[in-house]
């Protein structure tokens, strides 16, 4: 079972945390972000000052298999064994590729997820997914490895830019939107501009809550964890489009922007109310702005959504809401609805 640990000491967890496992040698994984603001963050740890750092170039066009084989690669020169011990002290990519890389280095080792941005605290450092790009697509080699700890610490929120702050809070809004009203009705109307970081820690540890129910009664997504996809089929298929036209944008950004268009989607065929969608969409247009997309992009974005992993029988799966709070999985729209969807979404952001 995945424990994950609100911290408010960085140093102290990670030191019993560490006292906790046993291990032969100790690897910290980082990328040129978090070499520099966040690993001197735990120099006060006694055990990190006979680890082997593991640096990799940041963002996830870097989160690649050419990536991954310089870590196996690191592993390996550093005498790494079925017996040590990996920390990702990272975003979402570092997360994701350690946790593969972990998963692959002898057929297994075990490790330690330290998300450094809102993003991977509430999604990719929790519930065991773990992979990376390949082929021009979001995650599509990967495997279910799950840390054995996750330490979040609001620490890392305060040194966030604006922009890293909302993409790990769409999320967040997923998250709401699956689980209660209430949940959803405080994330809408609370004060990014600046952020109280004590409430906007208690409400992170809320939204991870969330999922870690979720993926405790289903941690390889055959049934209730396909909730946690709402808004991320379309939100791949935006993210797979700007990888390819060489100007990636922020994953949580293309979840608020996925979002729009499988509300749109809920409305229309489970019948999601229509005010509940205009309020949610209010909040994502004002916060998040658009992604350019134009009618002549449909076709590419209806092609790479069919080759998504969740889909089954060559067509495209949706997860969707009939209301807040009442998930609707294996969902399946045609691509004329599809297109209608994105008609609705370039409406709504202004495009």
């Amino acid at each position: 079972m995945q424990k994950v640990i609100k911290s408010s000491l960085l140093a102290d967890d990670t030191e019993k945390i560490l006292r906790n496992i046993r291990y032969d040698k100790l690897f910290v994984l980082t990328d040129a972000n978090t070499h520099r603001h966040c690993l001197p963050l735990l120099s006060e740890v006694p055990q990190t000052g006979e680890a082997k750092e593991i640096m990799i170039p940041a963002d996830d066009a870097n989160k690649t298999i050419g990536t991954l084989s310089t870590v196996w690669e690191q592993l390996t020169r550093e005498g790494a064994t079925r017996h040590s011990l990996l920390i990702n002290l990272g975003g979402g990519m570092v997360t994701d590729l350690g946790g593969f890389a972990a998963a692959t280095f002898k057929r297994g080792i075990r490790y330690i997820n330290i998300p450094t941005t809102l993003l991977g605290a509430v999604d990719a450092a929790v519930g065991g997914k773990t992979g990376i790009n390949f082929g021009g697509y979001k995650n599509e080699i990967g495997s279910f490895y799950p840390a054995d700890f996750v330490l979040i610490s609001s620490d890392f929120f305060r040194t966030l830019s604006p922009e890293a702050l909302l993409s790990g809070y769409a999320e967040m809004i997923k998250h709401a939107l699956i689980h209660s009203a209430t949940d959803l009705e405080k994330l809408l109307t609370f004060s990014l501009n600046p952020p109280d970081y004590g409430q906007l820690n208690e409400m992170v540890f809320r939204s991870v809550g969330i999922k870690r129910q979720i993926v405790e009664k289903d941690p390889y997504e055959q049934d209730i964890r396909k909730a946690l996809n709402l808004g991320h089929t379309t939100a791949h298929a935006f993210e797979s489009h700007a990888l390819a036209t060489g100007k990636p944008v922020p994953h949580g950004f293309a979840v608020a922007w996925g979002l729009i268009v499988e509300l749109y989607l809920s409305h229309r065929i489970c019948h999601f109310r229509k005010e509940k969608l205009l309020k949610t969409v209010r909040f994502i247009r004002e916060q998040y702005g658009a992604f350019p997309v134009s009618c002549d992009d449909y076709e590419q974005l209806y092609a790479i959504a069919l080759h998504d992993k969740k889909n089954r029988g060559g067509v495209i799966n949706f997860t969707l809401l009939s209301e807040i709070g009442n998930v609707q999985i294996d969902q399946t729209a045609g691509k004329e609805l599809f297109f209608e969807a994105l008609d609705f979404y370039r409406d709504s952001v202004g495009l």
